[in-house]
């Protein structure tokens, strides 16, 4: 076999045949993107978010793809509630094999006027909820010798960003959290990585006014917002069996604003 065959294979249509995949935040815009994304490689797919409604939806699409798929409606900042959902999935599938941390929020705000449940709530989604997460998760990992952790950063934590100052530190400490665990799981054949969006077509950001998003283009290399799609086929990626020798990364998907 050629390595270009090799390469094909590793990335093909059924390359995550008969593994599961819990994709947070997975109701909708970019999580909604990855779990079709992975759905489409062969994975069965779980949809948690706290939109009940819209992660039905989106499992019934993984399911037209001739998958299996649940959704749950869970609160990720409540342990007991993140736990309960991992066992029952492990109930079901027997399985965990990729675990996507995408659920996130943003209550914006200069520092001298953030209101402490500003702060507060966005660190509790964003970064306690993918520590709830990823904890629950990693011991079937370390029992099945093999899994990939990926969670979604995003460059404000590596640039910062005016007004997002709770955002930025939420997203910085994904990135040092994915790397110390990456460290702990290596050598039990789990792999942790990151992927930091820039700035994204989504609803938070189709809100923004219109000068602000031109401003927003013209820092970008490329002059464009990426889509959701973009961040998808990054994870996709990192999910597949080609990335099998890449941990503890974070991988910037943003038009080429930090470089």
């Amino acid at each position: 076999m050629s390595d270009q065959q090799s390469s094909q294979e590793l990335m093909s249509s059924d390359c995550l045949s008969g593994q599961v995949a819990i994709v947070t935040g997975g109701a909708q815009n970019i999580g909604k993107a990855i779990a079709l994304s992975l759905a489409r490689m062969g994975a069965d797919g779980v949809i948690v978010d706290v939109d009940a409604e819209k992660a039905e939806e989106t499992a019934g699409e993984i399911r037209d793809l001739g998958r299996k798929a649940i959704s749950f409606r869970t609160n990720v900042t409540d342990g007991g509630e993140v736990s309960e959902c991992i066992e029952k999935v492990v109930e079901k599938f027997g399985r965990v094999d990729i675990l996507v941390n995408n659920a996130g929020i943003t209550r914006d705000n200069l520092l001298l006027r953030m209101k402490d449940d500003e702060w507060e709530s966005v660190l509790d989604v964003n970064l306690k909820g993918t520590y709830y997460f990823t904890k629950a998760v990693v011991r079937p990992m370390i029992k099945a010798r093999r899994g990939r952790i990926i969670n979604i950063a995003s460059i404000v934590g590596v640039m910062g960003n005016a007004g997002q100052s709770n955002y930025a530190a939420s997203k910085a400490g994904i990135i040092g959290f994915s790397k110390s665990v990456a460290k702990e799981l290596a050598s039990r054949g789990v792999t942790v990585n990151a992927v930091a969006p820039g700035f994204i077509e989504t609803a938070m950001t189709r809100v923004l006014p219109e000068e602000v998003r031109k401003e927003f283009q013209s820092a970008i290399p490329l002059k464009r917002l990426g889509v959701s799609q973009d961040v998808a086929n990054a994870v996709a990626f990192l999910a597949s069996p080609a990335a099998g020798y890449i941990t503890g990364q974070v991988i910037h998907v943003d038009g080429g604003m930090v470089m």
